[in-house]
């Protein structure tokens, strides 16, 4: 897996320990699929442009048991449908048969922490450049999940949008506030609904 820029990483970490009283670490920890007890040790694993992503059988079968033993997968910063694509077949590797919901405002995931009551499309930094909240045609944001059979939702899926650059970017005035409190506050609650489902 892939971990958020160092400075989204840290960003986030300020902001979980300000808005929280989770006691987080203060630097980023990576990790992989590498046939290590590794993974185990982190309930929360967040991997980026998982559009390219490329898995094998044996990382698929490692992130199936982590998330059956209660881990917690993110993902984000991916766009259009070829990404969309290549994701959903890295997916069939890890959790085959599995099925892909739209997330709304009323599920309980918005509400952890903080209610967030609008999802709208939170673009990367290139906002800043060319006013885009889109990339590569992926115009229509989506926020999708995975539930195990209990109904948990294991994997988060933010589709045509990217909250880790709403984060990095949360202390450069020309990037919208507006993108990076939402961003704070859907990972927020993503990463304490992780800790307490």
């Amino acid at each position: 897996t892939c971990a958020l820029p160092i400075w989204g990483d840290r960003h986030l970490v300020e902001g979980l320990r300000r808005l929280t009283s989770m006691n987080v670490r203060s630097v980023e920890q990576v990790t992989e699929t590498d046939g290590t007890d590794d993974v185990y040790n982190w309930p929360f694993l967040y991997a980026v442009e998982v559009g390219m992503m490329d898995i094998s059988d044996t990382d698929g079968e490692q992130l199936r048991d982590y998330l059956a033993r209660g881990g917690f997968l993110m993902v984000d910063d991916f766009h259009g449908e070829e990404e969309w694509n290549n994701f959903e077949y890295a997916l069939d590797k890890i959790l085959p048969g599995h099925t892909v919901e739209d997330l709304v405002v009323g599920d309980s995931i918005f509400h952890t922490v903080s209610d967030v009551n609008e999802l709208i499309q939170i673009p990367s930094a290139q906002y800043i450049q060319n006013g885009l909240t889109y990339e590569k045609g992926g115009i229509v944001p989506h926020f999708r999940a995975i539930r195990d059979k209990k109904g948990r939702i294991v994997v988060v899926i933010c589709h045509n949008m990217d909250l880790g650059d709403s984060i990095e970017n949360s202390d450069d005035p020309l990037y919208p506030e507006r993108f990076s409190s939402l961003g704070y506050r859907v990972l927020t609650n993503y990463v304490v609904y992780a800790l307490s489902h």
